[in-house]
């Protein structure tokens, strides 16, 4: 069962998402303040798959629960709720470890959408499956996909393309990605992983363009574009 906890002080809001919620076959907790909310999470937090907080809480505001919930768990998906349009907001939130952003007003539809998008982000995540747009990785089944069309990967390949994605947005040299995928005590030169870019973007079509090239030296894995 998926469990989320909603944390809002006012109570039409936490009524109102929690009735769509749980007709839509969620269990929902309730906190009131930010206080309710930490004594949850320190009581419960291996329970729960999803919090949804309001930012501005009387005893502590969202952004004190959040900083409680990443010094304890990294992992657990945080979706934020605000009044506030700002976007240094919404920048601020995700540096401390958001998942998602939903501006008041909201529609409840809206929010059970997105609720449901990442409940399958998270499934994916627990059953060894990464996506990123029309690109899916099955690191359980090593099975790689582009529109839902299995890619046939030499094992180096598929091994460089975990490598990417295990270091998304993260510039990394060609004698990182050398070392990394081919290991310290191979001699071969850097054309190598030149090569073997080259060929995985090939096979990869329209979603090589994942994988871009930082000039002098090396590459980066973007992901999909939002």
């Amino acid at each position: 069962m998926f469990t989320i906890l909603i944390a809002d002080d006012e109570e039409r809001i936490r009524r109102l998402v929690s009735d769509f919620l749980r007709r839509d076959g969620y269990t929902v907790l309730q906190a009131a303040d930010g206080g309710q909310a930490m004594e949850l999470i320190d009581q419960r937090l291996s329970t729960i798959d999803l919090i949804i907080l309001d930012v501005m809480m009387p005893v502590y505001d969202g952004w004190s629960v959040l900083r409680h919930i990443r010094s304890k768990n990294k992992e657990v998906p945080v979706m934020m709720l605000t009044a506030r349009t700002e976007d240094t907001d919404e920048v601020f939130g995700f540096d401390l470890g958001a998942d998602d952003y939903i501006t008041k007003p909201f529609s409840p539809i809206v929010l059970s959408a997105r609720v449901r998008a990442i409940e399958k982000r998270r499934h994916q995540r627990d059953e060894g499956i990464f996506q990123s747009g029309p690109l899916s990785i099955n690191e359980v089944r090593r099975e790689v996909c582009v529109d839902g069309k299995a890619i046939d990967l030499t094992p180096k390949e598929y091994e460089l393309l975990i490598y990417f994605k295990n270091n998304q947005n993260i510039a990394a040299s060609r004698e990182n990605i050398l070392n990394a995928v081919w290991g310290y005590d191979y001699f071969g030169d850097l054309r190598t992983v030149d090569t073997h870019v080259k060929k995985l973007r090939a096979k990869l079509g329209a979603c090589g363009t994942m994988i871009e090239t930082v000039r002098g030296f090396g590459y980066r894995f973007e992901g999909a574009k939002a």
